[in-house]
């Protein structure tokens, strides 16, 4: 099963292209910069990777992202991901970017959005890899701030398929970025947001309801609510679930525990996903063969996280047409 995940292609729609920041990249990037880091070597950095909750990661994510200083830092950044989807097959990519992390330390909104996009638009060149672009508020902060960063982004709005919403879940219910997603919608943009990690199920129905979403991200805290689950297998809103980055964060106590293999059984339209791989233990492949190896299934069922996926994407129907014809032909040549 391990060689048929490795092939699988596959589509990743929850990823945070800051916490995609190796630590070896992170020391690169320092040593370009002038900067000094509190840790004396690569191996010691990633020691510190080891995480009580959502807060005591950020705390050390927001640390890390001070090492992106130039638009050539975040084409770099942006880079080094998309080799390692090469690596997992990864087909196409939906990449979150954090704009206020960047912009409250001065880099301009242009620096971050133009290297990430130079290197996107190379990885579809040159490596075949289709991508979009997602741009998130970060909850913790102001509605203020969420609107001002939404003004920054409207110059940009060709590089920018969609906004979200990430950060800290406690104390930030989706009510709070309400005003600022509809403005969102009534510039054009798609709207997603993460509801469901550590915050309660009544986030994902706000989520839904008060920002019009098209997909949750995360979302395993459905299954509090019987009626949220029934609602979530009808509607078919797709959760764009991260289990290593579940396990990291204490979401689950062990894989073995993770809901996912329960939702996609009962047709909820859950997909797996990444989120920090450089934080939390794992890129895409990594993320299939941890659940797999928690959880018997079928290849047809493994093969489903991805066309999942595929339907629950910002690409166009043809495109998902294509891709479904890639998968069903993997899973038709491996049977």
């Amino acid at each position: 099963m391990n060689a048929f995940i490795q092939g699988l292609p596959k589509v990743e729609l929850h990823l945070h292209i800051e916490g995609s920041l190796e630590p070896e990249l992170l020391f690169k990037l320092a040593q370009r910069n002038g900067l000094s880091i509190p840790y004396d070597s690569p191996e010691e950095l990633r020691k510190a990777y080891e995480f009580e909750d959502l807060q005591s990661f950020l705390d050390i994510y927001y640390q890390g992202a001070n090492a992106l200083q130039t638009e050539q830092d975040f084409y770099d950044l942006t880079w080094a991901y998309l080799k390692r989807c090469e690596q997992d097959n990864v087909m196409h990519t939906e990449i979150f970017f954090d704009p206020q992390t960047h912009t409250e330390r001065g880099i301009s909104f242009g620096t971050v959005i133009n290297g990430i996009d130079r290197a996107l638009k190379e990885g579809e060149e040159s490596l075949g890899i289709s991508s979009q672009l997602i741009m998130c508020f970060l909850r913790h902060l102001s509605e203020q701030a969420a609107l001002e960063t939404l003004s920054q982004a409207l110059p940009y709005k060709d590089k920018i398929i969609a906004v979200g919403l990430d950060s800290s879940e406690k104390g930030h219910p989706p009510e709070k970025f309400a005003r600022v997603f509809t403005e969102a919608r009534k510039a054009g943009f798609l709207t997603v947001a993460h509801a469901g990690e550590e915050g309660p199920a009544q986030n994902i129905y706000d989520a839904i309801e008060l920002l019009g979403v098209s997909r949750v991200d995360h979302g395993v805290r459905c299954v509090e609510s019987d009626a949220l689950v029934e609602q979530l297998i009808e509607s078919q809103m797709p959760l764009t679930v991260c289990p290593l980055s579940n396990i990291k964060l204490c979401v689950f106590e062990s894989m073995a525990d993770h809901n996912i293999v329960e939702l996609l059984r009962k047709g909820v339209a859950v997909t797996i996903n990444s989120d920090d791989p450089a934080y939390f233990g794992g890129y895409m492949t990594d993320n299939f063969l941890a659940v797999s190896q928690a959880h018997k299934m079928s290849k047809e069922e493994i093969a489903k996280f991805t066309l999942n996926a595929i339907d629950a994407s910002f690409i166009d129907n043809e495109k998902k047409q294509a891709y479904r014809q890639r998968v069903n032909h993997y899973l038709n040549s491996e049977s």
